[in-house]
């Protein structure tokens, strides 16, 4: 199987699906409807209020139907913002500690899981020009991007050896890297053309590398 990366729709794809299809889905939504202009991403009603832009609406927040999907096609699930959806009572939650940010940003991230486990930490630095791995600093090409140490720390915690994963919103494909590097088959899916693009490239700039070695 391999990883496989789709420039779709992950609804649609998902319909396709049969039942438990995947052992887990490490899935990063959007939790309100974002815009992109450029290079340039912003959701706030004062950031989209300004002249001359041509915003294009790049990440739509999900409805019920695509959770009640993805629970259908995975047995597990991690999914980053859970504080942002309904989703069922869980104790297992994953709290990223990013360090210390400003005030306009939060000084980490909670993932909700489908796990009945208590709730785990990641301190990994991943602060504006700062990163938890300096010698191996990632160059970040979109707004919402996680390090793939943080993707690496949650397949060795919550997957087993010969698991397939799905990724619903593929982003920056750092789960791509990941899976890559610990053998785990993928399926990513990212309805943007141009993030699609940059993480395609990304991943296959990642595996040549590791070919020279």
């Amino acid at each position: 199987m391999g990883i496989n990366l789709h420039n779709m729709d992950c609804l649609k794809a998902m319909k396709e699906m049969q039942d438990n299809e995947f052992d887990l889905a490490i899935v990063d939504p959007p939790y309100m409807d974002v815009f992109k202009t450029d290079n340039w991403v912003g959701t706030s009603a004062k950031q989209k209020s300004y002249k001359n832009r041509q915003d294009t609406l790049t990440g739509k927040k999900p409805n019920e139907d695509y959770f009640k999907e993805l629970i259908r096609v995975s047995r597990n699930q991690i999914v980053w913002g859970g504080n942002y959806f309904t989703l069922p009572i869980s104790r297992g939650w994953v709290f990223w500690l990013k360090g210390k940010q400003d005030n306009y940003f939060s000084d980490g991230e909670l993932a909700w899981t489908s796990f009945d486990r208590v709730l785990k930490c990641f301190d990994f630095m991943w602060s504006g020009m700062l990163q938890g791995d300096m010698k191996n600093k990632e160059i970040k090409i979109h707004p919402t991007q996680k390090p793939v140490k943080l993707y690496e720390w949650l397949l060795m915690n919550y997957a087993e050896k010969g698991n397939k994963i799905l990724d619903t919103h593929l982003g920056s494909g750092s789960i791509g890297i990941a899976c890559d590097n610990l053998g785990y088959d993928l399926e990513g899916f990212e309805l943007d053309k141009e993030y699609f693009e940059a993480a395609s490239k990304r991943l296959k700039q990642h595996q040549s590398q590791i070919k020279m070695f």
